[in-house]
């Protein structure tokens, strides 16, 4: 699993729209590390391992490390621009992470028990508001996944943000900017047929 979140890159010595349509001919990603005090480096990726290392989840919400150069970086994906008609990473943006400064990053949500929940055993359909939070940690304390546990709702129930069990040393961003931000995740409605069945 850890080699998922390492890529190696090289350095990209010219930049424009036609260098980075030759490189992806190549199959090669155009990529740029920022942030953390640092210039910006751009760089080249390979395309068939990065799309690889998407396909699991944890990527997306991981430390990743870069590797170009001879050197390290510790960072996030903070962005990432596909091709609308055809399955290509057309480019990619990695912050980097300082171990002192607090990270604004995408994390899942991964619901258990909908199947066994109190309103699913009678009838009802479980609805999705959100799959993923923006939550605010430290990079040592960024959790992979939040889990959203549903056991206990019923027909008519919802859990919001609030509610949500929470790692140590980590916020919900829109819970840091009010209560009015105690936005909805999941809910239990009756389907037409359990409105009939009582």
């Amino acid at each position: 699993m850890v080699g998922s979140f390492e890529f190696d890159a090289e350095l990209r010595s010219r930049t424009g729209k036609g260098d980075a349509r030759r490189s992806r001919l190549q199959g090669k990603i155009p990529a740029i590390v920022y942030g953390g005090g640092a210039d910006p480096v751009q760089l080249f990726l390979t395309h068939h391992k990065v799309a690889k290392a998407l396909e699991n989840e944890a990527t997306y919400s991981h430390i990743l490390t870069v590797k170009y150069d001879g050197k390290e970086e510790k960072v996030i994906l903070k962005a990432l621009q596909r091709h609308p008609a055809r399955p290509i990473i057309m480019h990619i943006d990695f912050q980097r992470v300082n171990e002192k400064d607090k990270l604004h990053v995408h994390v899942p949500l991964h619901f258990i028990n909908q199947e066994t929940s109190v309103g699913v055993k009678k009838g009802g359909v479980v609805t999705h508001a959100v799959v993923e939070v923006e939550v605010v940690c430290l990079p040592q304390n960024l959790p992979e996944y939040i889990e959203v546990d549903l056991a206990d709702l019923d027909i008519g129930d919802s859990i919001h943000l609030a509610d949500l069990k929470l790692p140590a040393g980590v916020q919900i961003h829109a819970l840091t900017q009010g209560p009015e931000h105690n936005l909805p995740v999941a809910a239990i409605l009756a389907t037409r047929a359990t409105d009939t069945a009582e």
